[in-house]
């Protein structure tokens, strides 16, 4: 018989149906005829009760089995449920258990357990209500992604993960090498022999697959990237992680109003997908996590987002009745106070903010005719702050060779880059979405640790 869905059953399943699911114990209750156990096969937030009478084969030895944790495969016949919340229960007629659980040593009870206590078994925590809603959820959210580009005719890439260049110039790279570290080889200067290592040259885990992106948007015109990323940065926060997941749209002729235009639907799709399919994880989340996740993701659905510069932002925040914690002026990046505060409590809906000043922005953004801002934006929400990073790219060849000598970048090593303005160069956007962060925003979860199944942070690669 084939073995069914329990999310598929809860929804369609029929009294007096023959039925097979496979899946692992979560509780069990021993009445004195029968017992009752929950089935859940990570399909769903809901099990399946079963109905254990005492006249199976074994019952007493199959029922001391069957703890918490336990694997099973159970065969029977769905029938109408008496108790509250549950519209169908399987009557078993035939049970294998596939592996016990002991419970004097499985973690994993029937109680409340911390994110902490979670994340010390990483290798368990998944069977967890909430865990195993955040990862349905980020499918959804992947699912979604690729739906909507690919609904659009972009061309998903695949940009390399080792890679000789830093894109966001922040110096923040896990270097690439083979080089045996107990005697690195030395030039004459004593420096590193970079010569003798695997490419021949520095190379590092990619933060970044903008710069690739855009070779393959001046030839397919939309393109996407959805892949890791990785970042040395030495922050023990809830919300930096050193290897994560990146959405980076790149558009040919596109100016920043299509790029925006873009992020817009984009985030709507996304949470309107997740909201259709995963209803019930959103229920879960909007009770036992954070009480607004629902209005949070009806207001980006429903809201046209607000569209104000990064001068008339500055504005606003120094006519704001408070103090900040961090300083407000022309010229100085936004904090995350000051996004929240204009997102949640000024505009009470979504916001980008355009056009911010160039020293505190990448050199490959476009320069205004001002020469004070670039084509740059920022999408702010409420409860987060930045979650969409993205620019008009500089495809004018003569001002990014004058960008990249500004910031003393070697000119060389960017000759490819270089080239894309030489040889058919168009006007371009694109932008870039923290995956971790989007579901970490959907779901309200505290800690971005939470949202990825196994989360690399300093002193912290397991599994």
């Amino acid at each position: 018989m084939t073995i069914r869905r329990i999310a598929d059953l809860l929804k369609t399943g029929q009294p007096d149906e023959s039925v097979n699911i496979q899946g692992w114990v979560r509780t069990k209750r021993e009445l004195k005829e029968f017992s009752f156990v929950e089935i859940n096969d990570g399909s769903s937030l809901a099990g399946l009760q079963v109905v254990l009478n005492q006249d199976l084969p074994n019952y007493s030895e199959m029922v001391r089995q069957l703890n918490t944790g336990a694997s099973v495969e159970i065969a029977g016949t769905l029938v109408a449920s008496l108790g509250k919340g549950q519209r169908i229960e399987l009557k078993a007629e035939t049970v294998v258990v596939y592996g016990e659980a002991d419970p004097e040593t499985y973690p994993l009870q029937k109680k409340r357990h911390s994110f902490e206590f979670l994340r010390t078994i990483g290798h368990l925590r998944s069977r967890t209500n909430t865990l195993g809603a955040v990862f349905r959820v980020r499918n959804a959210c992947a699912t979604a992604i690729h739906q909507f580009f690919q609904e659009r005719g972009f061309l998903w890439v695949h940009t390399p993960l080792i890679t000789a260049s830093d894109c966001e110039g922040a110096g923040e790279l896990f270097t690439v090498t083979t080089l045996n570290l107990k005697q690195v080889p030395l030039t004459d200067a004593k420096d590193i022999d970079y010569s003798q290592d695997f490419f021949g040259k520095p190379a590092y885990l990619t933060v970044s697959g903008q710069l690739e992106a855009e070779i393959m948007a001046l030839a397919f015109t939309n393109v996407y990237t959805f892949g890791p990323t990785f970042r040395a940065e030495n922050s023990n926060t809830s919300r930096h992680l050193a290897e994560f997941w990146m959405v980076e749209p790149e558009m040919a002729f596109c100016a920043l109003d299509g790029n925006m235009d873009l992020a817009e639907a984009f985030l709507k799709y996304v949470f309107k997908y997740v909201l259709d399919h995963c209803s019930d994880d959103m229920e879960f989340f909007q009770q036992r996590i954070e009480s607004s996740v629902l209005e949070t993701a009806e207001n980006i659905i429903n809201s046209e987002f607000g569209r104000i510069t990064y001068t008339e932002a500055i504005a606003l925040l120094e006519k704001a009745d408070r103090t900040f914690e961090y300083p407000v002026s022309w010229g100085l990046d936004l904090q995350s106070e000051h996004e929240r505060y204009l997102a949640e409590e000024l505009f009470k809906k979504p916001l980008i903010v355009t056009d911010y000043p160039t020293e505190i922005k990448a050199f490959y953004m476009r320069l205004n005719d001002d020469e004070k801002t670039v084509r740059a934006m920022d999408v702010l929400a409420p409860r987060i702050g930045e979650i969409i990073g993205g620019s008009q790219r500089e495809e004018r060849l003569d001002v990014l060779q004058r960008r990249i000598r500004a910031q003393n970048m070697p000119e060389e090593d960017l000759w490819w880059y270089l080239d894309l303005r030489r040889y058919g160069t168009v006007p371009h956007s694109g932008f870039g979405l923290g995956f971790e962060r989007l579901v970490q925003f959907m779901t309200g979860m505290q800690n971005i640790r939470d949202v990825i199944p196994f989360p690399r942070t300093p002193l912290s690669a397991d599994f």
